[in-house]
């Protein structure tokens, strides 16, 4: 052990024995009281069971997501809120019908100290399958009581629980209901909007633009058949007035004019250009344009004789087969002319519609794009309502994850506190402790010198020998043994620092003489006695 003097320490320990002794009585004996005087605490449990759902997710999915930890979280601090509490303290006289009653602040905390809420067992592997038990327990003096208000407070979780589930599954439902109903009331809305706007822009609606493009092919194509059917009928009446004429039946007739043979020539350049060109074509407005302003021309001639310059010769004077002919020919032309302009201002009004369809169809593709997305929503909401539907018929029936009771709470046989057994244990060791505290501190601060380290650390010098304690019989008394021992010193077993020169004899006698019970320390410098005061 190096240079620990364990023999030292022993005796130490030896010496003061009584002590240690001592206060470890006092320990124990107030360890014993103290379990006495205490007041037992029992604690009861009751188990609570988390089925899993009856039903198959695959088959109906639940509406309540929770997992049974976050539910029972969720209960946990349901239950111990302040006014539960306080209900419970009062329902169930937790601490009896007394007229002192604690403060409400201290009974929250009392009770909320008193209960306990643990997971006992939780299948990690298989979430949705697994089952995961908990336990709630109580605190009480009494056993009893632990047990009843235990089994209170797994009724509670249980009731609640159920509540809270069925009260999830309505809210969804209801949830869904609401939007079906709100999306069905935009739906039906944009709906009118879009037969509205449909009524109001008939003429220029997308569906329609073909038909109207086909339309509008057709009436050009008749005008242009009318054009010809005019040209050729100006044509005929040209030459049927010439040939009256050179056969001499047309007596008086005057000759076509220039202006009318140009007019006649103008309808054929017509009726062949718009074989070639649409009607848009510079060509054929230019051509329409000087046909207009020649007819203008005739029909402004001035009358000459009673008889208008342009007037046909038919009517001047004629057989009656030639103006039966030409009448024919001139309501013909008259027709065809009346026909033209309607199917002109038809053919206008569809190229109008054909470019009004553009803006049509904007506004009616947002209208749509609209009602398919409103249409989309209103879609998804049935769904999950009949899924709501589902799961709350699901938690009415209690087929969804439940909690249900798997052992009720009983009275406990024995107490949780105190632990005797613990309690003196620890008194003991407490006792020990503080012994071996109070010899530590006695020794520190006792000063006397009782070891040869000691002396040369007191005197800063290393003592030749040392001579052991000698006891005397038990039942003799040596009053006087720290003579003898110091006579032994003087003699020659150590020399005395002190002295210069040669000791004579009277120098020691007269050590020896003023030794009297015991030698003064400051003579012993390099020497002590063991075991002993010096």
């Amino acid at each position: 052990m190096g240079n620990i003097d364990l023999k030292f320490y022993v005796s130490i320990l030896l010496r003061r024995l009584p002590y240690l002794i001592a206060i470890m009585a006092v320990a124990l004996l107030s360890s014993i009281a103290a379990t006495f005087f205490t007041s037992p605490v029992y604690s009861s449990s009751a188990k609570i069971l988390s089925e899993a759902p009856q039903i198959p997710a695959e088959l109906a999915r639940s509406t309540v997501p929770l997992s049974a930890v976050e539910q029972l979280q969720i209960l946990q601090q349901q239950i111990t809120t302040r006014d539960d509490l306080l209900a419970l303290a009062t329902r169930l006289a937790v601490y009896g019908d007394s007229a002192k009653q604690p403060d409400e602040d201290d009974l929250i905390a009392d009770m909320r100290s008193r209960i306990k809420f643990e997971q006992l067992q939780f299948d990690t592997q298989s979430r949705d399958q697994g089952a995961t038990v908990f336990s709630v327990s109580f605190l009480a003096g009494r056993p009893d009581m632990a047990a009843k208000v235990a089994n209170e407070l797994a009724a509670m979780i249980l009731d609640r629980n159920q509540r809270q589930r069925t009260d999830r599954a309505g809210s969804t439902l209801r949830f869904f209901n609401q939007a079906v109903d709100r999306l069905s009331s935009d739906l039906n809305r944009l709906e009118a909007d879009i037969l509205k706007f449909k009524t109001q822009n008939k003429d220029t609606l997308p569906e329609s633009l073909d038909f109207r493009r086909n339309q509008q092919g057709s009436l050009q194509e008749r005008l242009i058949s009318l054009e010809r059917e005019e040209t050729d009928l100006r044509t005929k009446r040209g030459n049927l007035i010439a040939t009256y004429t050179n056969a001499g039946q047309f007596a008086g007739a005057a000759p076509v004019t220039p202006e009318q043979q140009m007019l006649a020539d103008l309808n054929r350049a017509l009726a062949d250009q718009l074989a070639i060109f649409s009607e848009t074509s510079p060509n054929i407005k230019a051509l329409r344009a000087r046909i207009a302003s020649l007819q203008n021309s005739l029909l402004a001639s001035p009358i000459k004789d009673g008889k208008k310059d342009d007037e046909p010769a038919s009517r001047q004077a004629g057989p009656f087969g030639l103006d039966l002919q030409l009448s024919d020919i001139d309501n013909r032309l008259k027709a065809v002319a009346v026909e033209k302009t309607s199917i002109a201002r038809a053919i206008e009004n569809l190229t109008r519609s054909i470019a009004g369809t553009a803006a049509s169809e904007t506004v009616l593709n947002s209208l749509e794009r609209n009602r398919q997305n409103i249409q989309v929503q209103y879609n998804a909401a049935i769904g999950r309502r009949a899924e709501a539907l589902t799961g709350e018929q699901i938690e009415m029936r209690s087929d969804g994850g439940r909690f249900s009771l798997l052992e009720p709470a009983t009275p406990p046989v024995r107490a949780i506190s105190p632990q005797r057994r613990r309690i003196v244990a620890l008194g003991v060791m407490a006792g020990l402790g503080l012994g071996l505290g109070v010899i530590v501190l006695l020794e520190l601060l006792n000063k006397t010198i009782r070891r040869p380290a000691e002396l040369a650390q007191l005197l800063q010098s290393q003592p030749l020998a040392t001579i052991p304690t000698i006891r005397p019989p038990s039942k003799t008394h040596f009053p006087n043994y720290r003579r003898h021992i110091a006579a032994m010193l003087v003699m020659g077993v150590l020399p005395l620092s002190p002295i210069d020169g040669p000791v004579s004899q009277h120098g020691i006698g007269h050590a020896i003489a003023k030794s009297g019970a015991g030698l003064d320390v400051s003579l012993i410098p390099v020497a002590t006695v063991a075991g002993g005061r010096v």
